[in-house]
């Protein structure tokens, strides 16, 4: 069983560095002129070759003739473009709808002879300072329909390409003998591994915040951050979190419970991405309660500065007070006051407002308001 034990360096790409993403394609094929990607017939574990590219019917009527299975990518493709597809291959109308207008949830239906399942992928987006506005995670999806002879995938977004999943799968021509079930075990391994990528890089994120949030400012006091920032970051792991939480259940009715279109050697192995989905999972969750700690304590902050603020300002206005009340005093219009024409009355006073008013700073600085 060598294929097995090469299954996940099979369908596993390189690890990358820290927040590289790899490459994605944007748009369609240039060399294909509707939303068909790529077509091909496998047999035996083999890319059946073909002096033209074959159109989703020529390559289905290959495999009932010859045997094998087809594999269609599509990206983005019209109501209409996807129709001929779907009477050709018995598609059901519900997934058929969802599979063209996209914006799905993480899920596994069965119809009839087919299983359909939906993938979010996520990408991690560079940027070079975390801001209010900043964009963290984006979104795509893979719509996957599992047949006993055909398997179609289609792709919406920028991103996620599976190119690169396809080129590596017929490098092994052991595990695509295993048929379609081997296609949807490497593309939900594919899609958790980028799960994977992208923790790492938002658990940097986090760890940058937080040390904004808690660094020394003035007097040795945490300084805090833009409250926004983190918000922003909340909501981009929300995004994150919608993406990985649904698809656990589908992923472990896959692993455990016996299906007729996944083949018994290939099932087992979706209990290893279901293991690194909860991982996943648990690390998203515990981004949530890190993040919302995180902007409590921010908060609290905020409000610890302002008070700090007003006791300055109090602090200094009671100083200021004294001079006021003794200007005020003897600013007076009044003829008869009995210091007014004392010879030492005018230092004596000054003195002694100076006296005062340093004595109340030493206090209030005694005790920690200035």
């Amino acid at each position: 069983m060598s294929m097995i034990r090469d299954l996940r360096a099979a369908v596993r790409p390189r690890p990358s560095l820290r927040k590289d993403s790899g490459s994605y394609d944007t748009t369609r094929d240039p060399a294909t002129p509707s939303a068909v990607v790529d077509c091909a017939v496998y047999r035996d574990g083999a890319r059946v070759a073909t002096r033209a590219p074959l159109t989703p019917q020529e390559a289905m009527r290959q495999v009932r003739r010859d045997g094998g299975f087809v594999w269609i990518g599509l990206h983005e493709p019209t109501e209409d473009e996807f129709a001929g597809i779907a009477r050709e291959f018995g598609l059901h109308p519900l997934a058929v709808e969802d599979a063209v207008q996209a914006h799905q949830r993480p899920k596994l239906e069965r119809y009839d002879d087919s299983l359909f399942t939906v993938f979010k992928t996520v990408h991690y987006v560079e940027h070079d300072r975390l801001t209010a506005n900043s964009e963290i995670v984006e979104t795509g999806e893979v719509m996957c329909f599992t047949g006993g002879d055909f398997f179609i995938t289609v792709r919406h977004g920028g991103q996620g390409s599976l190119r690169g999943l396809r080129h590596r799968l017929q490098d092994d021509p052991e595990l695509l003998a295993k048929g379609p079930s081997a296609v949807l075990h490497a593309i939900a391994d594919h899609v958790v591994d980028g799960y994977i990528a992208v923790v790492d890089a938002v658990q940097d994120d986090i760890d940058e915040v937080e040390t904004e949030v808690f660094s020394p400012g003035r007097k040795g006091t945490p300084r805090g951050t833009d409250a926004g920032q983190i918000y922003q970051l909340k909501r981009e792991v929300l995004e994150f979190k919608r993406a990985v939480s649904p698809l656990l259940r589908p992923m472990q009715l896959l692993s455990e419970r016996p299906m007729r279109l996944i083949d018994p050697d290939i099932q087992k192995y979706f209990r290893d991405v279901a293991d690194h989905l909860a991982r996943v999972q648990e690390q998203v969750l515990g981004f949530d309660e890190l993040l919302n700690s995180i902007l409590q304590a921010n908060l609290a902050q905020a409000s610890v500065a302002q008070n700090e603020d007003m006791r300055k300002i109090t602090s200094w206005a009671a100083i200021v007070a004294v001079p006021t009340m003794v200007c005020g005093v003897y600013g007076m219009n009044f003829e008869h006051m009995p210091e007014l024409h004392a010879r030492y009355g005018y230092p004596v006073v000054m003195g002694i407002t100076v006296g005062l008013c340093l004595s109340i700073h030493r206090i209030l600085k005694r005790n920690g308001w200035l």
